[in-house]
């Protein structure tokens, strides 16, 4: 299905480097100007799943790998190509099932974070594989990353505290910081209290609207994930999508994987928290940040899913809306598609392509108008924009 929407955008200023480029970095393409990706955009939806799907990588043939949520007996991975086409299973993760992010090491073997385990396999058409247990340990497991050494990283996508783990080829985790959590527990009585901000979506979250102001109507809509999408830059450096303040954070690392950015500044939150220095951006733009995406440029490829937007971020600071869906003519409402809560961007050379997990908050809610919906047979899918971007994907794993 194609579907055409109109540009929302603003202005990028500025050269697009690669984030704390180095020597050994991957050298970035001379075309870095987003500004006209938006411009008559359409969509076409490449795979319309049955179950509900969140993470996205890809391979170097143009392939694409998701993963069902909720299966029973198991959740499938399938692969899909980026053009189209009938997916195939290539393996399966038993259930109780939830799988979210996803990534390819060196050899070719799939990782698929689910729930507080990461799993993994070895693709097969011909006789797809049941996952096995690689690490456990890791709550709320979401975002994956392979970094240049060869060990996984893995966000804590559930729970708020913003752990990140390096977990290496032993299986075993090792929590390595934190992104500051929205509020801190100093004052918590019977696991009530906290002092700092809680932000909330709307919906599901509602609010009374008079004259004189808008205040909460009700406690729904709270939305507390600081650590979730992940990505590596060339030189190493570590980005992290910060869905709840709509931020992305840049981590800097040593060669053997420790922390070399800022921590331990606010004494109220755990010692390997990140000092708020350590953010590259926050922007309005950015709410809901999800998964991340970088390409030979040095930009960040960002999906704010409670917005239904797609947002460039340059290591400069500069957040460019490429895209946003349009508003309804009738109810004024974007929930009508082309993005239905997208929440994992994959760049297949120049083109992108994006999870839409069609949850049911704020742009996407109620999350029945578009293609996807929770009863209909599509339940989500993967749609890629059909123009072509101005410069390609960066490969991946990182090298």
């Amino acid at each position: 299905m194609k579907l055409l929407a109109t540009l929302s955008l603003a202005v990028v200023t500025g050269t697009v480097l690669v984030a704390g480029d180095a020597a050994g970095s991957a050298e970035p393409e001379t075309s870095t100007d987003v500004s006209s990706v938006g411009r008559g955009a359409t969509f076409t939806t490449t795979f319309p799943a049955p179950l509900g799907i969140e993470g996205l990588t890809g391979d170097q043939h143009g392939n694409l790998y998701t993963a069902g949520r909720g299966g029973d007996p198991f959740c499938p991975v399938w692969r899909v190509a980026a053009g189209g086409g009938a997916p195939v299973v290539i393996g399966n993760i038993p259930a109780p099932c939830s799988p979210a992010g996803l990534a390819f090491d060196t050899s070719g073997r799939l990782f698929v974070a689910n729930g507080g385990e990461v799993h993994v396999l070895a693709p097969s058409a011909d006789s797809p594989p049941t996952s096995t247990v690689f690490a456990s340990g890791v709550p709320g497991a979401n975002g994956l990353a392979f970094d240049r050494t060869g060990a996984l990283w893995v966000s804590d996508g559930g729970t708020g505290q913003g752990r990140v783990w390096r977990v290496g080829s032993d299986g075993v985790p090792a929590e390595m910081f934190r992104v500051q959590p929205m509020v801190n527990d100093v004052n918590v009585v019977g696991g009530v209290g906290g002092v700092g901000r809680d932000v909330r979506g709307l919906p599901p979250g509602t609010i009374t609207i008079t004259p004189n102001g808008r205040t909460a109507a009700d406690t729904a809509g709270s939305q507390h994930l600081v650590a979730n999408g992940l990505a590596f830059t060339p030189d190493g450096t570590l980005l992290v999508a910060d869905t709840a303040r709509g931020a992305i954070w840049r981590v800097r690392l040593n060669r053997d994987g420790s922390v070399r950015s800022a921590t331990g500044c606010d004494t109220t939150f755990p010692a390997n928290t990140l000092c708020l220095s350590n953010i590259l951006v926050q922007h309005p733009y950015l709410d809901g940040a999800d998964g991340i995406a970088l390409d030979r440029a040095g930009n960040i490829w960002v999906a704010p899913n409670e917005r239904n937007a797609v947002v460039v971020v340059t290591s400069r600071g500069d957040a460019v809306e490429v895209f946003r869906n349009p508003p309804d003519a009738t109810t004024r409402l974007r929930n009508v598609g082309p993005l239905e809560f997208p929440t994992s961007p994959f760049l297949v050379g120049r083109h992108l392509c994006l999870t839409q997990s069609d949850g049911n908050r704020r742009d996407n809610a109620p999350n029945t108008a578009g293609e996807s919906a929770p009863t209909a047979p599509v339940r989500a899918k993967i749609n890629c924009l059909d123009q072509p971007l101005p410069v390609a994907g960066l490969p991946l794993p990182v090298r």
